[in-house]
């Protein structure tokens, strides 16, 4: 199982445990799966934004996967 396939599940798991719980611990579960997230939108945007002005996705290289980082 690839770390980030292991901290999805971590985070999945951590907001089950804390629903529900009056002792703040489900808003920083919310709080870490929300930093995850922008973390990918933040890598998402990197290698969407070198596609110039137009916004475009940019070519591939050669031997390039063309899924999501």
């Amino acid at each position: 199982m690839s770390e980030d396939t292991e901290k999805h599940l971590a985070l999945l798991s951590a907001l089950r445990a804390a629903q529900g719980k009056s002792d703040s611990s489900f808003e920083q579960a919310v709080t870490n799966a929300f930093e995850h997230v922008f973390e990918h939108l933040g890598r998402l945007n990197d290698h969407v934004s070198l596609g110039g002005p137009d916004g475009g996705a940019p070519h591939l290289k050669p031997g390039e996967s063309p899924t999501l980082r």
